[in-house]
């Protein structure tokens, strides 16, 4: 049986195809292509017709491949998140969708999003015991999860995404000082039940998943060993000083000298910014010492969901 999985995220559309037989579920093919349908309506709440053009676009080429492998209605499972989820246009847009493709969009609360980001991540690493902080930077929304390998004890999802970010506090090329520090005051109310939490639960280890932590180890790669990790391996140790270099580096450079760092790519070069500074709010207020990285994310959990009722 084949399997088609898409995440409509508010930067990236992701393709994951699958095959599952008896003994197990073989990766058949993957894509991940920017959409940025959050660019320039996200905080307004709003799809631009531009961006739906653009999502209408990505989606074709996606129901071409899913099509090249005859995958029935019944098992392709599209996703949707916070940039649809918040826009008042969001069901115009999901008909949009299905009226050119034949998909049908479930757009789902960031509870859930959550929820399938820790199945995800399980899929990826053996969490510890002890609790850790899953964190996925989207688009449009973070979701963080406290968590250990058998149980989520608290799990939360604030609309503090990357493009969000990126069109409220950042104005200057390479973002200014004065940008960060009103970005981490804005942090600092905003994850206050985050905050509220880890005092409770004591995390000692953060989790990134996915998007802009891929990049923050393909950088580390590229500077240690000169290059990529192995595409096989889904999890990864971040050495704090490690993301201190990178964090100096992504936050003095414009973004011709960002996308000159070796182990940058184009797609993450502008929403990591905001990441950054975001990742390292976290680690700072949280007395945080390890980070972990996953190369699984939301549509992981989505497939493990599917096969579960399959």
């Amino acid at each position: 049986m084949y399997f088609a999985i898409i995440d409509l995220g508010t930067n990236t559309f992701h393709l994951l195809i699958v095959e599952k037989n008896a003994h197990q579920t073989i990766p058949l093919y993957k894509a991940q292509i920017p959409t940025k349908i959050g660019k320039s309506g996200i905080n307004q709440g709003i799809i631009t017709e531009e961006a739906t053009q653009r999502a209408l676009t990505v989606l074709t080429q996606f129901r071409q491949k899913i099509d090249e492998w005859n995958i029935p209605a019944h098992h392709i499972t599209a996703i949707g998140t916070s940039a649809i989820r918040n826009a008042s246009n969001g069901s115009a847009f999901c008909q949009a969708i299905f009226e050119a493709t034949g998909i049908t969009v479930e757009v789902i609360s960031g509870d859930r999003e959550a929820e399938l980001i820790y199945e995800g991540v399980k899929q990826a690493m053996h969490l510890e015991q002890s609790p850790s902080l899953v964190m996925d930077i989207g688009g449009g929304s973070v979701e963080f999860i406290i968590c250990n390998q058998s149980r989520i004890f608290w799990k939360q999802s604030f609309e503090i995404g990357g493009q969000r970010l990126l069109e409220k506090f950042v104005s200057t090329d390479p973002i200014s000082a004065s940008a960060i520090q009103r970005l981490s005051n804005y942090l600092e109310e905003a994850l206050l039940p985050l905050l509220n939490a880890a005092h409770q639960y004591a995390p000692k280890t953060l989790v990134g998943s996915s998007g802009s932590f891929d990049t923050l180890v393909e950088m580390d790669f590229m500077n240690r060993l000169g290059h990529f990790p192995d595409a096989q391996q889904t999890d990864f140790e971040l050495s704090l000083s490690e993301f201190e270099r990178a964090y100096e580096l992504i936050t003095t450079k414009n973004r011709e000298q960002r996308l000159a760092i070796p182990g940058m790519i184009e797609l993450r070069v502008d929403l990591i910014v905001p990441a950054v500074v975001l990742i390292a709010y976290v680690l700072k207020a949280l007395q945080i010492n390890r980070i972990r990285t996953s190369t699984y994310a939301l549509k992981e959990g989505v497939l493990a969901w599917v096969l579960t009722k399959s």
